[in-house]
């Protein structure tokens, strides 16, 4: 199986103000997407998809990382991730799933950042024009409310009904002015070591 990756698309936005008030430091959000076309398209319910999960994934998580670092400036400035991919009408969700829900996949953006925390993620099913919604939370830190955010961008003419738009998103930052506490808080209040 060849890849075949029909446009690649970066994001990026600064947030300058927030609520009104100036952020003391803006908050960076940043996303690469792929544009590929479906590796299972026209080829009716496949029962395996390993086979092209193990060719397509490993290429994708390398190029999309590979792009985010040089948007960012380095893994080690990173501070939130996640992931995500949307599925064209002619395709399933478990399509979407397979490409991202493999370390094949998820480990170079990892490793790239020195991430403790597992990536957050969506896979959703749309047409051009989709909503891309990248949930992120801190890379060392599941329970930091501040990092928990989410990019939300949309590419024009994708995905097309066979093609999958694969995702990572970054944050250098957390909510401007986060004032809702973290999960640690929460716990003690209620007396629990889990939640």
């Amino acid at each position: 199986m060849t890849l075949s990756v029909r446009k690649v698309v970066c994001y990026q936005e600064d947030v300058l103000i927030e609520g009104g008030k100036v952020a003391p430091v803006p908050l960076q959000l940043f996303a690469v997407a792929a544009v590929i076309r479906n590796p299972w398209a026209g080829r009716g319910f496949v029962e395996d998809l390993k086979p092209e999960i193990h060719a397509a994934a490993p290429v994708l998580g390398e190029l999309l990382t590979s792009r985010i670092i040089a948007m960012t400036g380095g893994g080690d400035k990173i501070e939130g991730y996640g992931k995500a991919a949307v599925v064209g009408t002619e395709g399933e969700i478990e399509h979407a799933s397979g490409l991202i829900h493999t370390l094949r996949f998820g480990n170079h953006f990892r490793r790239a950042v020195g991430a403790k925390s597992y990536l957050a993620f969506t896979n959703t099913r749309g047409g051009p024009n989709a909503p891309i919604m990248i949930p992120l939370m801190d890379k060392n830190d599941e329970g930091r409310r501040s990092h928990y955010l989410t990019i939300q961008f949309s590419i024009s003419d994708a995905p097309a009904p066979d093609e999958v738009v694969v995702a990572l998103g970054a944050s250098i930052g957390g909510r401007p002015h986060h004032r809702i506490g973290d999960r640690y808080q929460d716990l003690a209040e209620l007396g629990s070591t889990h939640g």
